[in-house]
């Protein structure tokens, strides 16, 4: 064989060897914004029909196969299915919104089988016995105050289009309205929710966090660039926002990441030690949106919480009568 020949086609072998990650896939580079960093801007929905925390049915197991996921997403649908008129009246009545007005989505697309990757098991840790206290007092207060209807303070915060589960952060699915507006440039980056039409600003720049005395609705975060990740650290809750019944002390960290050209990776870590046993952590491969946000204006027309009042009242009214 040819000297000259063989010098060449090892040299070929060298550099496919390194061009292709030990996994045989392709590495995919994101797009870039003007100062360098990747662009994650766009228009995102994480609309998805796995839960939060695994099912029991899936106890074990971390990932569906193509039949077991297309089982599952028809089940969700069905149970959840606005158009249903089976049942009692007022299971009819609680389906609300027909079925036309939702968004669920599908399996994610990394098959597992709930968001929390982390603990293995795929639920969140055990309470502390200082947030079951907690918790308890917060329950014992409220119904000291009248209970759930005696006015808009104990109505929950969506209800008062204050802030919702899309929100964030984390930022969790609903069944409608999970998208999500990313915009960035070198110093901010904000996140608009279509849901109640949040939006979150997310400085850049190294500035440190606020004071502690001073609390958010969405907390105070800070954000930086680790590599093609954009990692935000989110701390100064208000107790008000109590996600899942956490404390002020608690802090999320979020990391989102281009994978392809149509995916956003979005992890979040929720950590609490007054709340929970332990740390936790969720993923959603969230997904280029068709088309773009509109304009939720809860506020603008929330009839549904002057009708819950309403209610309430009327039924005291009759009950007086009596």
């Amino acid at each position: 064989m040819n000297h000259r020949f063989l010098t060449s086609t090892v040299a070929l072998v060298v550099v496919i060897l390194v061009a292709v990650p030990a996994s045989g896939q392709k590495t995919w580079t994101p797009p870039r914004t003007a100062d360098g960093k990747p662009d994650i801007q766009g228009i995102w929905t994480n609309a998805t029909v796995t839960p939060l925390e695994r099912p029991g049915e899936f106890a074990g197991k971390q990932f569906l196969t193509e039949k077991e996921a297309a089982e599952f997403e028809k089940k969700a649908v069905y149970d959840a299915n606005g158009d249903r008129r089976d049942g009692a009246a007022d299971a009819d009545v609680g389906r609300a919104y027909n079925e036309f007005w939702r968004d669920r989505g599908k399996v994610v697309s990394t098959m597992r089988t709930s968001l929390i990757v982390d603990p293995a098991d795929g639920k969140v840790p055990p309470v502390t016995p200082e947030g079951q206290k907690r918790n308890a007092e917060r329950a014992e207060a409220r119904r000291r105050l009248g209970g759930a209807f005696d006015g808009p303070e104990n109505r929950s915060l969506q209800e008062r289009c204050l802030l919702t589960p899309q929100s964030g952060p984390p930022m969790l699915p609903a069944n409608y309205n999970s998208n999500y507006q990313i915009v960035q440039n070198p110093d901010y980056v904000v996140i608009v929710t279509e849901m109640i039409h949040d939006a979150r600003v997310i400085p850049l720049n190294g500035s440190p966090h606020l004071p502690k005395n001073v609390r958010q609705w969405f907390g105070d975060a800070r954000g930086h660039w680790e590599g093609n990740t954009l990692v935000v650290e989110t701390t100064n809750f208000t107790d008000k926002t109590n996600f899942r019944g956490s404390s002020e002390n608690l802090r999320i960290i979020e990391r989102f990441t281009r994978t392809d050209a149509d995916t956003l990776r979005y992890q979040f870590t929720i950590e609490d030690e007054t709340t929970w046993a332990k740390p936790w952590s969720g993923e959603i491969p969230m997904k280029k949106a068709i088309g773009q946000l509109f304009e939720y204006a809860c506020h603008e027309g929330n009839y549904g919480l002057a009708g819950v009042l309403a209610g309430a009242r009327a039924e005291e009214k009759a009950a007086a009568k009596k």
